[in-house]
């Protein structure tokens, strides 16, 4: 079961000219403004920047649907033909991410967030 998806990633060349135009698109500071991730919040959605994903193998934005049980379904996604890009790894906070590729090659993330 999913939550949908809450969360987008984009891959960044230009971390902080990518962080300008997010300020100007949503009107808001980021939240999070690392060197490694910058992460903005608007509307209920969570739009992360982050400055390593083509070195991870992102080739665009990638959608995270959040979900309850990120290792069932990841199991469930690789059975049904998928490819593991990112194997389920903590991001802080003990929040969970993987993501997959499909055989057309699109992205799809998925998210887990910590319980209570």
């Amino acid at each position: 079961m999913t939550a949908g998806v809450n969360t987008i990633i984009y891959p960044v060349k230009d971390l902080d000219g990518t962080k300008a135009l997010f300020r100007a698109l949503l009107g808001t500071e980021p939240y999070a403004d690392e060197p490694y991730y910058v992460g903005f919040k608007d509307a209920g959605q969570d739009v992360g920047l982050d400055p390593n994903g083509h070195a991870k193998g992102m080739t665009g934005p990638v959608p995270y649907w959040h979900v309850d049980d990120i290792r069932t379904t990841l199991a469930a996604l690789l059975e049904a033909g998928a490819e593991t890009l990112q194997d389920v790894h903590d991001v802080g906070g003990g929040r969970l991410i993987a993501s997959v590729k499909d055989a057309d090659g699109n992205l799809v993330g998925i998210l887990q967030d910590p319980t209570g």
